[in-house]
């Protein structure tokens, strides 16, 4: 059996910036292997376009650019919001709203959005949109540990559905 659509994908892998001797962004081991429904859109482009028709054991080096990764930082996604879209009668949590932190935000049409904050003054809260990895390239080594059909359930979805063993699913409320 080979990657391709409709199938799960099991594989681990080393991720670095930039090639194979850059900073250690992730490590994915055998106990906890990244496990993904092949053609669904849940990976990006790049990922998928190298690991094509790979069988169980086969080994994979590659290099994925920021275009076809997460795209590049963009400046735009820094804004400044007013420091009152985070008071509750007049108050912030300071718990929660804090330098550092990263916030589920959702703009006027729905869209949901996480920030992370930058900065706070006595009237705004700097909050970063870019994902972590915008303008980072990638390199990805690793090897693929299984490869099985997706169900009808999975297919529908559009996602993987795991029963972790321990009575925990994948959360998605399927």
């Amino acid at each position: 059996m080979i990657a391709e659509k409709n199938k799960v994908v099991s594989l681990t892998y080393r991720l670095t910036e930039n090639d194979a001797d850059g900073i250690l962004i992730e490590e994915v081991n055998e106990n906890q292997p990244f496990i993904f429904l092949f053609g669904a859109g849940n990976v990006i482009p790049g990922f998928e376009q190298n690991v094509i028709n790979l069988k169980v054991g086969d080994a994979f080096a590659f290099s994925v650019n920021a275009d076809d990764a997460y795209g590049q930082y963009d400046k735009q996604g820094v804004v400044d919001l007013p420091i009152s879209v985070f008071q509750n009668d007049g108050k912030i949590d300071e718990e929660v709203c804090k330098v550092g932190n990263v916030l589920p935000m959702q703009n006027e049409e729905g869209h949901h959005f996480n920030g992370l904050i930058t900065a706070i003054s006595d009237t705004n809260v700097t909050m970063d949109f870019n994902h972590p990895l915008a303008g980072i390239n990638l390199h990805f080594k690793g090897s693929v540990v299984d490869i099985r059909e997706a169900t009808e359930k999975e297919l529908a979805k559009g996602h993987v559905h795991q029963d972790h063993g321990d009575g925990h699913s994948c959360g998605c409320g399927c």
